[in-house]
């Protein structure tokens, strides 16, 4: 698929971007990517690429850019030391709130691309990124048909900036896909949140994946590609029935 590599300017500085394209002319649906907390790196394009071949153009910012240069971390040795220590001071320079602040500049640069079909976008997330999808959605009710997040962890906390908090000003269809045993979304959060989407009138999906968390990221050592096949072809159903250039 056609990528190209560029820089978006954010009120806190130049995010560096990945947009990948399909092949063929025309435009099509538009889809921002929001990393997980293993930052930029091939396995992050891999999936990019991948979303792209079915058919979207995939916006894939750095939202670590705040950080400066890192990387590219190998997720195997990350996880095999202390990984908070490693990725915890890239984390604490973003959030749900700040990836939703960017969002607006991620829109003002797809609204400039002629290959970007309509004005409503998908967004979707993994682990980090989850929340972010979710937020996003939120915060730009008007911009997005449809948010998935795939392992996102706190999606329903006490914290300000918790996703479910967005529920009311959602207008996106929902896909939540959650992982077994995941500390980061027990069963009573995920109540929490789904209570909140039902109440607001959103429409949404769930599934909890036999699987651990990060099950659809190809370079995580619990990577599982069965469950990481039905994730894909969510993603891709929800994506499917709600963009398609529309307006």
């Amino acid at each position: 698929m056609p990528s190209e590599h560029i820089t978006i300017r954010t009120r806190d500085g130049d995010c560096p971007a990945h947009v990948i394209t399909p092949t063929g002319g025309g435009s099509k649906p538009g889809v921002i990517f929001y990393m997980d907390a293993g930052g930029i790196r091939p396995a992050m394009l891999d999936m990019a690429q991948q979303l792209a071949k079915a058919g979207c153009v995939v916006l894939l910012p750095d939202l670590f850019y705040r950080y400066g240069p890192y990387g590219p971390f190998v997720p195997k040795e990350v996880l095999a030391g202390d990984f908070r220590a490693t990725l915890g001071p890239l984390m604490a320079t973003t959030g749900n709130d700040k990836a939703a602040e960017d969002t607006a500049a991620f829109l003002a640069y797809l609204d400039t691309r002629s290959d970007v079909a309509g004005r409503r976008l998908g967004a979707v997330g993994f682990c980090m990124g989850g929340g972010m999808a979710l937020a996003a959605a939120g915060t730009f009710p008007d911009r997005f048909a449809a948010a998935a997040s795939f392992h996102g962890g706190n999606l329903a906390t006490d914290a300000p900036t918790s996703p479910h908090l967005l529920a009311p000003k959602l207008e996106a269809e929902v896909y939540i896909g959650a992982a077994e045993n995941d500390g980061s979304y027990p069963p009573a959060m995920a109540e929490r949140l789904e209570t909140s989407l039902t109440q607001a009138g959103v429409r949404y999906a769930t599934h909890t994946y036999p699987a651990a968390h990060g099950w659809m990221i190809p370079d995580f050592p619990v990577h599982d590609e069965a469950a990481a096949k039905r994730g894909w072809g969510e993603m891709l159903a929800l994506f499917g029935r709600t963009l398609n250039g529309r307006t």
